[in-house]
């Protein structure tokens, strides 16, 4: 096998989530080139990874906002980069119209995508010449890995490899000698994944306390009138300046912590191997939740709000040495 084509379009958690796929495709074949189909927005996200081979790109949610002429040509050149090769397979992880398009319109007689009860749009099934199996009783992040490997025919083995390698930023985002600095993710894309904010003034509070600078990013003036909100409430805090995807990305990698709710931007500290708690209030956190070992953890069930107590506990728990955790675990069972 010479060449594979992934496509999953948006959006930047589910793409971040997505990339171990193309390690896992090249442990199982040497020498294999893995090329990658999104949607523009999101293609730096891609171009993070070093084992993807070939980003292709297009504006596809611009045009459907705006129509304009220029990002239709875009999209136009774009389907002629797409044909550039012919693929021995395409997987699509995405599995809606966009993205079965993608598939159908690049060169292979191989397309695999989900069956049509697992697909977000089961018009999609017309793009495919085979489906991936059942969906697995697993996260959503697993099985996209699970699935791809069934369509090429190997087990998937091993944590999850993301290979990102963020550009260096033109400046270091934080004093080199300043304190540990907490991200705190409290913007969320609809309300009810929101955590109260409340919640989050006591548990910056707390990381005030404990040493922590505490950082709040945001997107939306919205955003920014809840950060400062927060922020009023935390000794010490800094509402962030807006920052672009990469900006925000390179401030990730300088933290110690970071909190936040079911976001794309979480996921990303969780793949940049942070020490991460994700917070779901309305979100399946055993479908789309994070996990490692004394690093990444999800909190509540989707259905209620966690609360403060919990959100500390996860800190304390990603904050803590293995060694010490199973101390304190014997200990109490004794």
């Amino acid at each position: 096998m010479k060449r594979v084509l992934i496509v999953k379009v948006t959006s930047l958690g589910d793409i971040v989530q997505a990339l171990p796929v193309v390690a896992d495709i090249k442990r199982a074949f040497p020498g294999v080139e893995v090329d990658w189909a999104a949607d523009e927005a999101f293609a730096e996200v891609v171009h993070w990874s070093e084992s993807v081979d070939r980003v292709l790109c297009a504006p596809l949610r611009r045009f459907k906002k705006a129509r304009r002429w220029g990002d239709f040509k875009a999209i136009a050149a774009s389907i002629a980069e797409l044909r550039a090769y012919r693929y021995d397979f395409i997987i699509d992880i995405h599995g809606v119209y966009k993205s079965a398009i993608i598939a159908f319109l690049a060169r292979s007689s191989k397309r695999i995508g989900y069956q049509s009860q697992d697909l977000g749009e089961r018009g999609a099934a017309f793009a495919y010449t085979g489906r991936f199996g059942p969906r697995p009783q697993c996260n959503a992040w697993h099985g996209m890995r699970i699935s791809a490997g069934e369509a090429l025919g190997y087990k998937v083995e091993g944590p999850a490899v993301y290979n990102l390698r963020l550009p260096e930023p033109a400046a270091a985002p934080f004093a080199a000698n300043s304190a540990p600095v907490a991200a705190l993710f409290h913007a969320t894309s609809k309300d009810e994944k929101k955590w109260p904010l409340p919640h989050w003034v006591a548990v910056g509070r707390e990381l005030a306390e404990r040493g922590f600078h505490v950082v709040l990013p945001w997107g939306s003036e919205g955003e920014r009138a809840e950060a400062e909100q927060i922020a009023s409430q935390v000794p010490g805090s800094t509402v962030l300046p807006k920052l672009s995807v990469t900006e925000i990305a390179q401030m990730i990698d300088a933290c110690a912590l970071v909190v936040g709710t079911d976001t794309g931007f979480v996921h990303l500290a969780h793949a940049l191997q942070k020490r991460t708690v994700m917070i779901f209030v309305a979100t399946s956190p055993s479908h789309c939740g994070i996990e490692a070992p004394f690093r990444s953890i999800s909190i509540g069930d989707g259905h209620s709000v966690p609360s403060i107590a919990e959100a500390l506990e996860a800190i304390d728990y990603v904050h803590s040495e293995p060694r010490a955790v199973a101390m304190q675990h014997g200990s109490a069972a004794a």
